[in-house]
């Protein structure tokens, strides 16, 4: 039996929390809503949902400081809704750790495709992943990652990761010794999603080896920054 999705829609406009909740609900998700940053904080925490529709700029709590805060805690899955024109705050929204982002006015039909895009790469909805034969999965010392159900492991203990540093853990892990430049991963990572701004790929790197560094420091030491170059992935024996 398939898991019921969870998205919770946050927009200080009533108009386009109701056109969301229409065209999300006919893809059979469960729909909750929020009107600003405190309470959309509060219901993100209090409750375990599959994915956030994060409206950016709202009076008090701005999409950017719920986001901020709610990744201190939780790893759900953000996509930031933004006005034109916002382009500094969509890369202060990925410093922060949002895992995409749709320009306002848009097209509600793009919204779900791209739902339900990260909803696919999403850890949380590792249900969505088919069951195969052969595992998709990476063993190192110190460290396991499990590509089928999205999943990290450090010395045999869960890593929760966003979409986001998933993907990038993986993306290097795959390539071990080859070194990335941040303009490269920033293409291979962020796709079509992204402007191109290098913190971004620092700001990741960063959070990575700090949860990483949590469960095991011999894990958070594979992420190895090659100075004047980006990153590289670097097995560790001991």
């Amino acid at each position: 039996m398939e898991k019921e999705v969870k998205i919770l829609v946050v927009d200080d406009e009533e108009r386009i929390r109701r056109l969301l909740k229409m065209y999300l609900e006919r893809e059979n998700y469960m729909i909750d809503e929020a009107e600003d940053g405190e309470e959309a904080l509060s219901k993100a925490i209090e409750n375990d949902y599959d994915l956030i529709l994060l409206d950016l700029m709202m009076p008090g709590k701005d999409g950017i400081e719920v986001c901020r805060e709610l990744r201190e805690k939780k790893a759900t899955p953000v996509i930031m809704l933004t006005a034109k024109g916002e382009e500094i705050n969509r890369v202060q929204g990925f410093e922060v750790g949002t895992d995409d982002y749709i320009v306002k006015p848009f097209s509600p039909r793009e919204v779900v495709l791209r739902v339900k895009a990260l909803l696919r790469r999403s850890s949380q909805t590792s249900y969505l992943q088919t069951e195969t034969t052969t595992k998709d999965v990476i063993v190192f010392p110190f460290l396991t990652i499990d590509n089928d159900a999205h999943r990290v492991t450090a010395e045999g203990k869960e890593v929760s990761l966003t979409p986001k540093e998933y993907e990038l853990l993986y993306f290097l892990a795959k390539a071990p010794d080859k070194v990335f430049d941040r303009e490269q991963l920033l293409k291979e990572v962020w796709h079509y999603e992204f402007f191109g701004d290098l913190r971004t790929v620092d700001t990741h790197v960063k959070r990575l080896r700090e949860k990483l560094n949590k469960v095991s420091e011999q894990a958070a030491r594979m992420i190895v920054t090659v100075w004047g170059v980006g990153y590289k992935f670097e097995v560790v024996n001991g």
